[in-house]
């Protein structure tokens, strides 16, 4: 599997299979490229599916974070990157959750609209702030909840922003810490497995580090910061998508409300929608089958 050079000499790791079309496949935070592969290989004999692992996660976990951009603005850099190097255009594109953020900010800073053959938008705001003019951002209602613990999150991460690994915390500021990412998950109230396996964990130490989307301490700290601090709005751009669209939507989420995305969605020519009724946030897990037919199905329709 190839390594492709970013603008400031790193090396990011992209996993490559298939042959055909090309697809670019961008994940979700905490993703490895790898579990993309249930969804695609049924496809894999028309379509070369590129799927970069983020910094900090997969093959790219020992890149360097940049310290003069955010997290979304140094992954639209890799990608927009990635596509020079593979000479990309016309092409399809695949982006859920952090990816579909990092894809709309493509088209706000980049013209990646103009690139795109067609679109699957999985399961992602525009917009992540709730504010007055959009009450559909993280967590909807939630959002002021959930940014106060983004905001102590930051402050306990930077509080210990000399150690570099999560097993390099003493014991009770890694406790601490998982307790902070359980009531993360609570928030969400989603998981119902979630509140055992955290339990279990705050009582056996070597788990702990497991539950957490990264062990660095470096990029959860880098992460955090993007979220507490995203205030861009995405809405006209990814309103002006002239491509066949689709938008993959979980109707039990809680992190992104449907509504919004539906409303996103009817602003956009050519736009369809398929509904995860089982799901929330997390359709391929929640609704793998679906998922995986839903994804033939979308290329099916492009040629």
């Amino acid at each position: 599997m190839p390594y492709y050079t970013m603008p400031d000499g790193e090396l990011l790791f992209v996993r490559e299979i298939g042959q055909g079309e090309p697809v670019l496949v961008l994940s979700g935070l905490g993703m490895q490229s790898w579990q993309w592969l249930p969804f695609l290989l049924p496809n894999i004999k028309r379509y070369k599916f590129y799927i970069p692992d983020w910094r900090g996660f997969g093959g790219s976990r020992d890149c360097k974070i940049p310290h003069d951009i955010d997290a979304i603005q140094n992954h639209w850099r890799d990608i927009d990157s990635l596509i020079t190097q593979i000479k990309l255009k016309d092409f399809i594109l695949m982006a859920y959750s952090m990816g579909a953020t990092t894809a709309m900010h493509g088209m706000q800073y980049g013209n990646l609209q103009d690139k795109l053959k067609a679109y699957l938008h999985i399961d992602q705001t525009p917009k992540i702030p709730t504010d007055d003019t959009w009450a559909f951002g993280l967590f909807g209602n939630k959002y002021f909840k959930f940014k106060r613990l983004l905001e102590d999150f930051s402050v306990f991460l930077h509080q210990y922003s000399n150690y570099r690994l999560v097993d390099d915390l003493p014991i009770a500021p890694r406790t601490e810490l998982v307790q902070m990412w359980a009531n993360f998950i609570k928030l969400q109230g989603s998981n119902k497995i979630s509140p055992f396996i955290f339990n279990l964990a705050l009582k056996h130490q070597q788990l702990q580090k497991f539950l957490l989307p990264s062990r660095r301490l470096d990029y959860l700290t880098w992460y955090i910061d993007n979220y507490l601090n995203h205030d861009e709005d995405y809405r006209e751009a990814i309103a002006k998508l002239n491509c066949p669209t689709t938008f993959f939507i979980g109707e039990k989420s809680t992190l992104y409300p449907a509504a919004g995305q539906i409303q996103i969605s009817n602003s956009i020519n050519h736009a369809e929608n398929i509904i995860f009724k089982q799901s929330g946030h997390t359709p391929l897990i929640t609704e793998p089958f679906k998922f995986s037919r839903e994804i033939s199905a979308f290329l099916k329709k492009i040629n």
